[in-house]
C-alpha cells in the first residue's frame, strides 16, 4: 500500500526541459576537463615525438590528436557510452548498476572491474585540478618572467578558493563559470583560425594518412610514447559521461558538437599551424598563439578556465561518492543535496577537503605541469577500459544487442583503450604511479567496507530470534510491558528481531503499542517514483514492516518520506521515537577478517555519519542502542 503525492526527492536534470540556462550551467561543469587540455596537450606530444622531419612530424601529431578526440570522445563517449544512462545518471557507479543485474556468472569480476574504474577517477580528480591550474599560472612566464619563483604558491592559492567554493554547488558554480567557458572556447577557436589562414596546409593533418605514416616513420616504441602524451587531449572525456547527471544527455551532447569540438579542433590545428611557421613555438605553442598585449588577457582567461577544468571532475567525483554510498561500498558520508532542481548535484565535505589536501601535495611535490604530465593519464585510460567492458555488457544483456553487433564494436573500442593503456605504462616510473597507487587504496578501502559490512551484519544477526516467535510471544503470561507510544525500529532484516528491538527489551523490558520495523533500501535506478516509495506489510501486536526505497542517486530523507506516506504508514514520523542500533566491531576468536582488514573497518566505521544523521532523523527523536560484534 502506498500514497501518489508530489516527489519528495528532485528529478534528473534529463527531467527537465532543455533551455538557455542549462546549456550554460552544463558548459560551465562539464567541459572545463578536456576544455583545457589544449593548454599542455600539444606541447607535451611535440616534445615526446622526435624530429623527423618538421612538417611530417607536426602533421603526424595533429592528426594523432585530432583522429583521438573524434573516436574516443565524439564517438565512443557521447554517441555511444552516454546511451548508458541510468534513468539520467551517468559515470561508473551509474554503469555498474545497469550491468551487474544483467551480468550472469561475470558478476563477481565485474564488480571488483568496476570499483576499480571508480577508484581510478579519484586518481584524475586529484590531478587535474592541480596540472590545469599549474600550465594556466605557467603562462605568466611568458609574460612577465619575474613572476616565475611565485608560479607554485599563486597555484596553490588560485586552487583552495576553488575547493572553498564547492559548498556552493554545482549548480550555481555551473551557472558563474558559464559564460566564462563560453568566452574560454569562442577565444580558442578565433586563436586557431588566427594562424590558421595564415597556414592553411596544416588542414592536411586531418587525413589519417599522416598519423600513421608518422607512426611508420617513428617506429612502435616513439609511437607509443607519443600516443602516451596525446592521450592528454582526451583527458575529461570521462568526466562528460560522470556529470551527465548534472545536467543531462542532451544539453551535453548539443554543447560538444556545436561549440566545443569546433573549438578545440580549431585550436589544435592553430598550434599546429604556428608550429610549422615557427619551430621555436614548440616550447609552448598554446600562450604563443597570443602575441603581444593579448598575452596577460589570455593567461587570466586561461586561469579562469582551469579552475573551471577542476570543477568538472571534482563534480564528478561528489556524484560518484554518493552513488557508492547508496550501493553501500563506501561508508556513510556527509552528502549535502545543493540543487533543487537538479539531483545529481551534490556536495560532499570530506571528500573535498581531502581532495584539497592531497592536490596541495601534488603542486608543492611536482611543482610543473611538464612533471606531472608524466602521472597524468594512466588512470584515466584505465577508467574508460572498465567503461568499455560495462558498456558491452549492457548492450548485450539489458539492451539485446546480438552479439554479432556487440563483439566488434565492443573489440574495436577495446583495442583502442588497451592501446592507449600501453601506451601510458611508460609513465609509471616518472609519477604514474600517484593515480594507480590512489586508485588502489581506494578499491581495497571499497572492498574492505563491503566485505566488514556483511560480516558484522551476519555475526550481528546470528543469535537472533524469528520475528514471528517474538509477535507470538507478546501474549504469553511472561511477555515484556506494553507502553504507550510508537515506535520505529531501524533494520536490515525483515525476518528476525532488530538488535536494537531485542536490546531495548533486555534492558528495559518494554515494547511499545505501535512498532514499526523500517527497512531501508537502494534500488538500482537512480531515482524512485513516489507511487512505489513505501510498501506497509501491517502484522500482529501493533507491528509493521515498512519498506522506504530510494534511488542510489536520491538523498536519504526517511522523515520525508514518512510525512509524505503518513496514511499508508499509520505513524506521524514526528510523534514516534526511532531506536537505533549502533554497532562496535572488536576482535573475535575466530576472525572473518584479517587483522589488516580488521584495523581498516573499525577506522572507516568511526568516521562514518551515524544513521540518524544519514537518514536526517532529528537527534530529539533518536534513541542509539550499542553493541559490540565480534569481527
Amino acid at each position: 500500500m502506498s500514497s501518489s503525492v508530489a516527489a519528495a526527492s528532485t528529478p534528473a536534470a534529463a527531467a527537465h526541459p532543455l533551455r538557455p540556462a542549462l546549456l550554460l550551467g552544463a558548459l560551465g561543469i562539464v567541459f572545463g576537463d578536456i576544455g583545457t587540455s589544449p593548454i599542455y596537450a600539444f606541447r607535451e606530444s611535440l616534445k615526446t615525438a622526435g624530429d623527423l622531419g618538421r612538417e611530417a612530424t607536426v602533421l603526424g601529431v595533429l592528426s594523432m590528436v585530432f583522429w583521438a578526440i573524434i573516436l574516443i570522445v565524439a564517438l565512443k563517449y557521447v554517441v555511444l557510452v552516454m546511451r548508458a544512462d541510468n534513468e539520467g545518471e551517468g559515470g561508473t557507479m551509474a554503469l555498474l548498476s545497469l550491468a551487474l543485474p544483467v551480468a550472469g556468472r561475470l558478476r563477481g569480476p565485474l564488480l571488483v572491474a568496476g570499483l576499480a574504474g571508480a577508484s581510478l577517477f579519484f586518481g584524475d580528480a586529484m590531478i587535474t585540478p592541480a596540472i590545469s591550474v599549474l600550465s594556466a599560472i605557467e603562462g605568466l612566464r611568458i609574460a612577465v618572467p619575474a613572476v616565475s619563483p611565485y608560479v607554485v604558491p599563486i597555484a596553490a592559492l588560485v586552487l583552495v578558493g576553488l575547493f572553498a567554493i564547492q559548498s556552493r554547488g554545482s549548480g550555481k558554480v555551473g551557472y558563474l563559470f558559464g559564460p566564462v567557458m563560453a568566452a574560454w572556447f569562442g577565444v580558442l577557436a578565433l586563436a586557431g583560425i588566427a594562424h590558421l589562414v595564415q597556414n592553411p596546409r596544416v588542414l592536411l593533418a586531418l587525413d589519417p594518412r599522416y598519423a600513421v605514416a608518422y607512426a611508420g616513420h617513428a617506429g612502435g616504441a616513439t609511437s607509443f610514447v607519443v600516443l602516451g602524451s596525446v592521450f592528454l587531449a582526451l583527458t575529461g572525456g570521462e568526466a562528460l559521461y560522470a556529470d551527465m547527471g548534472h545536467f543531462g544527455r542532451t544539453a551535453i551532447r548539443i554543447n560538444w558538437f556545436a561549440l566545443v569540438m569546433p573549438a578545440l579542433v580549431l585550436n589544435y590545428l592553430g598550434q599546429g599551424a604556428l608550429v610549422l611557421a615557427d619551430p621555436g613555438a614548440a616550447e609552448n605553442p598554446f600562450f604563443l598563439l597570443f602575441s603581444g598585449w593579448l598575452l596577460i588577457p589570455a593567461v587570466l582567461l586561461t586561469t579562469a578556465a582551469t579552475i573551471i577544468a577542476s570543477q568538472a571532475v571534482l563534480s564528478g567525483a561528489f556524484a560518484l561518492v554518493q552513488q557508492a554510498i547508496q550501493l553501500g561500498v563506501v561508508p556513510r558520508l556527509e552528502v549535502r543535496q545543493t540543487s533543487e532542481e537538479s539531483a545529481g548535484q551534490v556536495y560532499v565535505p570530506q571528500v573535498n577537503w581531502l581532495l584539497a589536501a592531497v592536490v596541495m601535495a601534488l603542486v608543492f611535490g611536482f611543482r610543473s605541469s611538464d612533471a606531472l604530465a608524466n602521472a597524468y593519464g594512466i588512470a584515466v585510460a584505465g577508467d574508460m577500459l572498465v567503461t568499455t567492458l560495462l558498456v558491452a555488457v549492457v548492450a548485450h544483456g539489458l539492451w539485446r544487442w546480438p552479439a554479432a553487433l556487440v563483439l566488434p564494436v565492443a573489440g574495436a573500442v577495446l583495442l583502442l583503450d588497451l592501446t592507449f593503456v600501453s601506451a601510458n605504462l611508460h609513465k609509471i616510473p616518472a609519477g604514474g604511479w600517484f593515480p594507480l597507487l590512489v586508485g588502489a587504496v581506494t578499491l581495497t578501502l571499497m572492498l574492505c567496507w563491503r566485505k566488514g559490512r556483511l560480516v558484522v551484519l551476519a555475526r550481528r544477526d546470528e543469535n537472533a530470534m524469528a520475528l514471528k516467535d517474538f509477535i507470538a510471544g507478546l501474549d504469553r503470561p511472561q511477555a515484556p510491558a506494553r507502553m504507550r507510544g510508537t515506535a520505529v525500529y531501524l533494520t536490515k532484516q525483515t525476518d528476525i528481531v532488530p538488535a536494537a528491538l531485542a536490546l531495548n527489551v533486555r534492558h528495559n523490558g518494554v515494547v511499545h503499542e505501535r512498532v514499526v520495523l523500517l527497512k531501508v533500501t537502494t534500488d538500482r535506478a537512480p531515482r524512485m517514483a513516489e507511487a512505489r516509495r513505501v510498501r506497509v506489510e501491517p502484522l500482529a501486536s501493533g507491528f509493521h514492516l515498512v519498506w522506504i526505497v530510494f534511488g542510489f542517486a536520491e538523498k536519504p530523507d526517511v522523515m520525508a518520506a514518512l510525512r509524505l506516506h503518513r496514511d499508508a504508514v499509520g505513524v506521524d514520523p514526528d510523534e514516534a521515537s526511532f531506536f537505533i542500533g549502533r554497532e562496535t566491531p572488536v576482535p573475535s576468536v575466530r576472525p572473518d577478517l584479517s587483522r589488516w582488514e580488521e584495523i581498516l573497518y573499525a577506522f572507516m566505521t568511526r568516521n562514518a555519519v551515524s544513521a540518524s544523521d544519514y537518514f536526517l532523523i532529528p537527534p530529539t527523536r533518536v534513541v542509539e542502542l550499542g553493541t559490540r560484534v565480534e569481527m
